[in-house]
């Protein structure tokens, strides 16, 4: 499925100038291309995961109301969360504090320290429009596999098209760009080590316990900004960024839209069974994540895809949900936009993904 950049443009917000008002928020309306997202994808193959039907309950009866839904999303709810283990919250409210400052075209980045678990330190990049009108959205963007880290959504280095977070300010965000716990005083130390690290303080919980914790932390730091509406908040990320996007909006429902890039919908289509993501017991689990996508219902949810770690094989996973996202009623906010360009953020898909944010958070 291949589109050009001036059809992504369609509908688009432009890079507001400073002074200007802030993008006109349009939650009533849906993106222009909702539809063409809801296509069935030709090419999927029978080899894919075979996923258990999202509305079917315990003693294999149709659901047909969403009180029945909401009964087992509990039941999910629960499965999930006992499998990737506890980590108890920090009650305390973040006090960030500024260490660097720069003022990029029309924001303010601050990189900033945080207390994430108690008494750990951890750095991220906070970017503010220089000019705004009453609260704003607040977006966490997170970075991909990159010793960059924060410097590459936060636009300092790496890849433009991967500065989520500068661009969206650009655009009339807050954001907040927070490290992985895989960086966090790394020194020489390889992910596995780092992982090693974390489960001597929680053996009983996996990585992606720990990347949730800290990806609701990061929601912490925005929501307790005086300038966000802590009721549009949003998260995206590409790679390992969107693997911490969808168990962000699966599991706090403080996010209200969601971008979802290249991560690897099925816990098959990519390393899942990494010890710093869910480990080698993903294998026997025997669930997969439809059941997360079943969850974030009925918020929206854009999936991305190149035909790597995801597209045309994620479709299955995506008509499951919008099963369940027809019971909350029209329209279903969720789809699979597939570029066919690989692990890649190519202008088409970048633009898109901020059309998605702006359009619904």
């Amino acid at each position: 499925m291949r589109l050009s950049a001036s059809a992504a443009l369609t509908g688009c917000i432009a890079p507001h100038a400073a002074g200007s008002e802030r993008p006109e928020r349009s939650r009533a309306r849906e993106v222009p291309w909702l539809k063409e997202i809801q296509q069935p994808h030709k090419g999927v193959s029978g080899s894919n995961p075979q996923l258990s039907p999202l509305r079917v309950d315990a003693e294999g009866r149709a659901i047909e109301s969403l009180a029945d839904w909401k009964q087992k999303r509990a039941l999910i709810r629960e499965r999930w969360l006992n499998f990737i283990g506890p980590l108890p919250g920090n009650p305390d409210p973040p006090q960030s504090e500024v260490i660097e400052e720069d003022r990029p075209t029309g924001v303010i980045r601050q990189l900033v320290e945080y207390e994430g678990e108690p008494g750990m330190i951890v750095q991220g990049y906070l970017i503010k429009p220089r000019y705004h009108d009453g609260p704003l959205p607040g977006v966490l963007t997170l970075h991909s596999t990159t010793d960059n880290t924060i410097e590459q959504p936060a636009g300092v280095r790496g890849a433009p098209e991967k500065a989520f977070g500068l661009k969206l300010a650009q655009l009339g965000c807050v954001t907040f760009s927070p490290m992985n716990f895989l960086w966090v005083d790394k020194g020489g130390r390889s992910y596995e080590e780092q992982a090693e690290q974390f489960n001597k303080r929680h053996p009983d919980a996996k990585g992606m316990a720990k990347m949730l914790f800290d990806a609701s932390r990061g929601l912490d730091v925005l929501q307790h900004l005086s300038m966000v509406d802590g009721n549009r908040l949003g998260v995206m990320g590409h790679s390992l960024g969107a693997k911490e996007a969808l168990y962000l909006a699966a599991f706090d429902e403080r996010v209200k839209a969601a971008v979802s890039s290249e991560g690897g919908i099925s816990t098959g289509f990519s390393n899942w069974d990494a010890p710093w993501y869910l480990s080698e017991q993903i294998r026997d689990f025997g669930h997969d994540h439809h059941e997360l996508l079943g969850l974030i219902a009925p918020r929206p949810f854009l999936l991305v895809g190149g035909d790597s770690a995801d597209g045309s094989k994620s479709w299955p996973f995506i008509e499951e949900a919008l099963s369940v996202y027809e019971l909350y009623g029209k329209p279903c906010s969720t789809g699979l936009f597939n570029h066919e360009e690989g692990h890649s953020v190519p202008q088409v898909a970048e633009l898109r993904s901020y059309q998605w944010m702006l359009n619904y958070v």
